[in-house]
């Protein structure tokens, strides 16, 4: 992860599992001020986990922030690096009653919701469907996981990386290669060979490190290097993209209106090729209550400015 010049590295003052249903355990924590302002972090990937730096975009002397790592990754168990882990009962729905038990469980009546990449579709979702819990939302690096975004993802953004998006392409059968690239390579990552499903996984992630890569200072992510992790990334993000997030086709967009009276940060990069800036801007032309912030020289991420504009707007709800 990139150095963030934000707040100190703090350590969690609570946390531990749940039990969230179907056999999963949800790996839990709190950082920050007990009794502070309440906030939820909710990573990216699917499947990339609550890693420490999120804890260092808030104010510690004025949030309780609760991270946590979404079933089947990260902490949680059982962990989608496991073939035989059935992700049939994985899908932004039960992502989203997970979220709901644990804000019952750690007894928080609304938070300030923090989502990127992946987190900002689970974050908008989330607070669509319990806006009564949410009193603010800050997301950044913006995507609503359309079969749209995905097939640019997958193929159209292609024409900016032709020699390495044909390398992936030719990771899926001859068949296979016109058709949706994410589901062809979900069906490799449950193929029953070994060797199959990791040179899957491989390609899969590699690709990620290529249309992520925009951006200054960028270094490649050394969690692709660790087969577990490398797996379960793999696994989860084609599983979500290839069922467009579960989700019906633009009902993100259309479901803002639920979202009137609650304030909102839209922060993202001009340079992020890998959801461009106008998914974020039709958003916050449907959101009232929503305010864009353009980082010039940020791509996907946390990368260039990204982090302070993602502090200066926590900064400013905690002052609230």
């Amino acid at each position: 992860m990139p150095s963030l010049s934000t707040y100190e590295p703090v350590e969690p003052f609570d946390g531990g599992t749940l039990a969230v249903g179907d056999g999963n355990e949800v790996y839990w924590e709190q950082v920050g001020r007990p009794g502070g302002k309440p906030a939820v972090v909710l990573h990216g990937g699917p499947g990339s986990g609550a890693g420490p730096w999120w804890r260092r975009l808030f104010d510690p002397e004025a949030y309780c922030v609760t991270l946590f790592d979404q079933r089947g990754c990260g902490r949680s168990t059982p962990n989608a690096a496991d073939p035989a882990v059935d992700l049939s009962s994985n899908t932004t729905a039960h992502l989203i009653a997970d979220i709901e038990r644990l804000r019952v469980h750690v007894g928080v009546e609304r938070w300030l919701v923090m989502g990127a990449s992946w987190g900002s579709t689970l974050g908008l979702a989330y607070a669509q469907t319990h806006p009564d819990h949410v009193s603010e939302i800050v997301l950044f690096s913006v995507v609503t996981t359309t079969r749209r975004e995905v097939e640019w993802i997958t193929r159209d953004i292609g024409r900016l990386f032709p020699e390495q998006w044909e390398r992936f392409r030719d990771g899926v059968p001859v068949e296979d290669r016109e058709g949706n690239l994410a589901e062809a390579y979900h069906r490799l990552l449950e193929h029953p060979d070994p060797a199959t499903r990791d040179r899957a996984a491989r390609d899969w992630c590699a690709w990620e490190e290529v249309h992520v890569a925009l951006g200054p200072r960028r270094a490649p992510d050394p969690r692709f290097e660790d087969p577990m992790f490398r797996m379960c990334f793999a696994r989860l993000v084609t599983h979500y993209w290839s069922h467009a997030a579960f989700l019906q086709a633009d009902s993100l967009l259309r479901g803002c209106v639920k979202l009137a009276g609650i304030p909102g940060v839209l922060i993202h990069g001009r340079l992020d090729v890998s959801s461009p800036l106008e998914i974020p801007w039709r958003l916050s032309r449907a959101w009232s209550g929503s305010r864009l912030v353009v980082v010039d020289d940020a791509g996907h991420g946390i990368s260039g400015g990204t982090a302070g504009a993602v502090t200066a707007a926590t900064d400013g709800f905690g002052a609230r």
